[in-house]
């Protein structure tokens, strides 16, 4: 697992590479004061998370960078995620079958629901694959377009696929949060969550204090929409959504 210094140099390799395209590894050497090794065994791993692409010399950038990799997305303020999870934990309704989106912090949450007898709609492999292994617990895969940065499917496909189902419940997060709506890096993302929402009775967002006030260009819902928000953000953060009477919830 990465740590946190190595995160930091994930993150200043992508912001260089989003500048200049592609980078070799001795402008990166040079940019982050480290041994052109310590760069080339950043550029590896990076490739296998789906992050960047390899070239002779160097690295460049897929063209997917906005979804990153989930693995990746769930190292990322790993605290304030399981804190999100446990506020959310304490307000789920009952419910026999939920739409589950591709976030890392669903997976959290996912990860400490008993989901025994119950069915559960996803687009993202890595909660399939976890949840398929349970007992007593049918996962319906949406398949689509593979994303393999994200782990996740989109597209047509995996959105007509959701009109097939009548849904109790929907988990969800969201890439940027304001007083006006929830809002997604990709436009793929957002037709997919639209769906879901479409098609779910119950609507809950899971949304950390990194998410807020964070700019994305696709807006999905509007929040007096959704039935709770649950975040750990601090009670000054969240008094704006308070007084516009949000159901928003930090513990």
């Amino acid at each position: 697992m990465a740590n946190k210094y190595t995160n930091e140099r994930y993150r200043e390799i992508t912001a260089y590479l989003k500048d200049h395209e592609k980078a070799s590894v001795e402008e990166l050497s040079e940019l982050l004061f480290v041994s052109p090794a310590t760069i080339r065994r950043d550029l590896s791993d990076m490739q296998k998370l789906g992050m960047i692409q390899r070239t002779h010399g160097g690295a460049m950038l897929l063209d997917n960078i906005n979804e990153l990799n989930i693995f990746v997305r769930i190292e990322k303020n790993a605290k304030e995620k399981q804190h999100t999870a446990t506020v959310a934990l304490n307000h789920l309704p009952q419910f026999n079958t939920v739409f589950i989106d591709n976030s890392s912090t669903c997976l959290v949450l996912a990860q400490r629901i008993d989901f025994q007898y119950k069915t559960i709609f996803t687009n993202g492999l890595e909660l399939a694959v976890m949840l398929s292994n349970k007992k007593h617990v049918k996962v319906i895969f949406l398949g689509g377009v593979i994303q393999y940065s994200s782990y996740s499917t989109d597209g047509p496909l995996a959105v007509s696929m959701l009109d097939n189902f009548k849904i109790d419940l929907m988990l969800s997060s969201c890439a940027g949060l304001h007083l006006d709506g929830t809002y997604e890096s990709t436009q793929e993302t957002m037709q997919i969550k639209k769906k879901a929402f479409e098609r779910s009775t119950c609507h809950m967002l899971l949304a950390d204090r990194s998410k807020f006030y964070i700019n994305q260009p696709y807006r999905t819902e509007k929040l007096e929409d959704y039935d709770a928000i649950f975040t750990d953000a601090e009670d000054d953060v969240i008094a704006p959504f308070v007084d516009k009477r949000i159901k928003i919830y930090n513990r």
